[in-house]
């Protein structure tokens, strides 16, 4: 971090505190560290910005962030009661996102191995070298995935 960002940080933050100081009472102590903490937080996001977080499975939408929500109240259901309908409703609704979760990336590496293909075809060699890079990064234990891409590989090698 450099000087003058750390200085923005630290002025931004005094003037916040000193304004604290003024309007505080000190009757309540867990609202002056409210204050106090949110003072920091509109500081910091103010001087440094959010940092956006990287999308690392393109297949990934809005749809698997539903399942994965019900997923996960159904787990909170079955943790404040754990009779065996809750139990029941949990491994359904586990099996049905886990379901879709495969259903999404399947559909994603088909339609990418199709780009592959048709690169292949029209003889695009740069964004076929390219594709077959970016999925030699994807971690995948089908084993037809990879006989498609040893096919892929000896198309490669046989026709261009």
């Amino acid at each position: 971090m450099s000087w003058r960002l750390g200085n923005s940080i630290r002025l931004k933050l005094q003037t916040g505190l000193q304004l604290w100081r003024t309007s505080s009472d000190g009757e309540d102590i867990n609202s002056d560290w409210k204050n106090i903490k949110e003072n920091i937080k509109t500081s910091a996001t103010e001087s440094l910005g959010l940092h956006e977080l990287k999308q690392h499975k393109p297949w990934f939408d809005e749809e698997c962030l539903d399942f994965l929500d019900q997923r996960k109240q159904a787990k909170m259901q079955w943790v404040q009661n754990s009779s065996q309908s809750n139990a029941d409703n949990l491994n359904n609704v586990r099996r049905e996102a886990n379901r879709h979760l495969r259903y999404k990336k399947k559909k994603y590496l088909k339609a990418k191995i199709e780009e592959l293909e048709t690169n292949s075809k029209i003889k695009n060699i740069r964004d076929l070298y390219r594709g077959i890079n970016d999925f030699s990064r994807i971690r995948v234990k089908s084993l037809t995935f990879r006989r498609l891409m040893s096919y892929i590989y000896i198309y490669i090698y046989i026709y261009i």
